[in-house]
């Protein structure tokens, strides 16, 4: 087509034919192809490696989540604005929207297994105290540590391999317990086996390091929500950042109305009951509680929103390992505590030990003068009871079952409640 234009140029006589070549142009390649369109320009998110602790890796928790970062499925809040800024790295958490579709979104919490600080000064204490630097690649220092090494030549994961640890998780492991972390670790291909053959030498470290700095994202994977224990749901990982369901810290509800805070301790004393009796046989205990240990979904169901201070006894196998064992020392166990911290012993822990922790710290925040004086003053009079450690010699499930028959008939059926509307309207239950 551009060639016979080209030859029309020297032959055409009528000025407005000629034009209208003319216009066209005699070049081949411009006659022939249109103009290509404008590539529409992106906004950029400034999203650096650093940000994520990807710059970290393999001295990180992992990289099952990054994909959605990368391809804007995963949005801060302060993304939602004009200017496209990240908030602010020395942050412990951050709210967040999630998305599969690109459609619809859902509140997600986007959290650190530690603070910034706390993480900068891990790092500087593995370069200085194994490789004599002030900074170093983390991933070499650690390969060289006596802990890894055994941990390569693992087929499975062992007592040993994790005594010492500062890991409330870790303090009493049995073998089952440890097999159900290889198992069900969500950060690489399910395998289904308790033996280490799936997991590369970066995935031996990134689980070594979880371990090491918070058992809270290894917790919601082993444990998943859809199994109906009481954790948020586990999205992913990227770097030192950890995606999961969006909950409302328990502090935000103790201003609540009466009716709101009895359901919610009565959720509480719920919650503390499945930990302590369940189908698996596990004992869970908590090392400490504050108000951010529990959290609240927007249908009002109540979960641990923070399992970095839960221990675990296996009432089915016991521990496997003794307390000489745990006082073992080594870089892994110091990178988020003081070497010298003393671990409790697995012998020391009572059925009423989480109990106690919950009466001292959380139900006088959320129950105290909410209710009429002869309700009040029975409640007081538990919480006062509780808080000293239950004297009166009965167990942690007696005194439960003593609050709840008080809290029962004080929370009402309505739209407020969806995890249990309109359930409650045609259930004794509730």
């Amino acid at each position: 087509m551009g060639r016979w234009i080209c030859c029309l140029c020297s032959r055409v006589a009528d000025p407005w034919m000629l034009l209208l070549v003319l216009a066209l142009g005699c070049n081949p390649s411009t006659a022939a192809t249109a103009s290509p369109p404008v590539a529409h320009v992106k906004p950029s998110y400034s999203f650096g490696r650093t940000f994520l602790g990807l710059d970290k890796c393999n001295a990180c928790i992992g990289t099952s989540i990054c994909k959605k970062f990368f391809k804007e499925e995963i949005r801060f809040d302060t993304w939602l604005s004009s200017h496209l800024k990240l908030p602010p790295s020395s942050l412990l958490s951050y709210s967040g929207n999630y998305t599969d579709d690109a459609k619809s979104w859902r509140l997600v919490d986007i959290t650190r297994l530690t603070s910034k600080y706390q993480h900068d000064r891990a790092d500087k204490r593995i370069c200085t105290t194994l490789l004599k630097t002030k900074t170093c690649s983390l991933e070499r220092a650690l390969r060289r540590t006596q802990r890894f090494q055994k941990w390569l030549r693992a087929k499975r994961l062992t007592p040993d391999l994790v005594q010492g640890l500062s890991s409330p998780m870790l303090r009493c492991p049995s073998q089952r317990l440890l097999d159900r972390i290889v198992r069900r670790y969500a950060e690489v291909p399910d395998a289904g086996s308790i033996y280490m053959d799936h997991l590369t030498d970066r995935d031996k470290l990134r689980l070594l390091y979880t371990l090491a700095v918070n058992s809270h994202p290894i917790l919601l994977q082993i444990f998943p929500d859809v199994e109906g224990w009481p954790f948020p749901r586990y999205l992913g990982s990227c770097g030192r950042l950890v995606v999961s369901a969006s909950t409302r810290p328990l502090r935000d509800f103790f201003g609540a109305a009466p009716e709101v805070a009895a359901d919610l301790a009565l959720q509480l004393l719920t919650v503390l009951r499945s930990m302590a009796t369940n189908d698996l046989n596990y004992f869970f205990y908590f090392t400490h509680v504050d108000a951010g240990t529990f959290g609240v979904f927007s249908n009002g169901h109540l979960f641990i929103r923070d399992a970095s201070t839960l221990g675990i006894i296996d009432k089915e196998e016991g521990s496997q390992l003794i307390d000489g064992q745990q006082e073992y020392k080594d870089i892994f166990s110091c990178l988020t505590v003081d070497c010298q911290s003393a671990f409790v012993s697995c012998d020391s822990i009572r059925e009423k030990h989480s109990l106690v922790m919950v009466c001292q710290d959380l139900l006088p925040k959320l129950l105290t003068g909410k209710f009429l004086p002869p309700v009040q003053e029975r409640i007081d009079a538990f919480l006062q009871r509780c808080a000293h450690g239950l004297g009166d010699g009965r167990g942690a499930s007696e005194a439960m079952e003593e609050l709840a028959q008080i809290l029962k008939p004080l929370r009402s059926c309505d739209s407020r409640f969806a995890y249990r509307y309109p359930d409650c309207r045609y259930s004794d239950k509730y």
